[in-house]
């Protein structure tokens, strides 16, 4: 577990006990962990709270796994989510595509194999958001504004890409 990032994880499942089995167990490994029971639920702590990785299910009462995965997207255009079902098709495999999921997965799934891809998707996360918070620095640093302007844009910078 040394040198391992800290991931902060949303969960989004109906499924109580899914919910609370993979919390236990990526909590354990040292990740912050959320789990929300609805899609609704997730957007609502997903305007709260950054995270770098969303683990959605497809089938939810209320939106489900596409919509909240395209909603959460909005909020957070850098989190990756991966999307994990107990009704796959590849209908749905192509909407979440479409939503620029970064996995599909099948229920059930084999646990190591879930924590290998969360760590895949937040290296991606991470050099995406890095690259895009460069070439913002660097539009910022050519656009005249003095020193103050300066650190005023960067503050707010690392605010939208949830950096403490």
């Amino acid at each position: 577990m040394k040198n391992q990032p800290i991931i902060r994880i949303l969960l989004v499942d109906d499924e109580e006990t899914l919910l609370e089995y993979l919390s236990k167990r990526l909590l354990k490994m040292g990740h912050t962990v959320k789990a929300a029971f609805s899609g609704e639920q997730a957007i609502e702590v997903a305007n709260r709270e950054h995270f770098d990785v969303a683990i959605v299910d497809l089938k939810m009462p209320g939106i489900d796994g596409v919509e909240t995965q395209k909603k959460l997207k909005e909020i957070q255009p850098f989190l990756q989510c991966i999307v994990l079902t107990g009704h796959g098709s590849t209908e749905t495999a192509l909407k979440s595509g479409q939503q620029d999921a970064f996995q599909y997965l099948l229920k059930p799934v084999n646990y190591d194999d879930l924590v290998a891809i969360i760590k895949k998707a937040y290296k991606k996360k991470s050099q995406t958001q890095e690259v895009k918070f460069k070439e913002e620095v660097e539009r910022i640093y050519r656009s005249g504004l003095g020193a103050h302007g300066i650190k005023k844009a960067i503050a707010e910078l690392n605010k939208i890409y949830g950096i403490d």
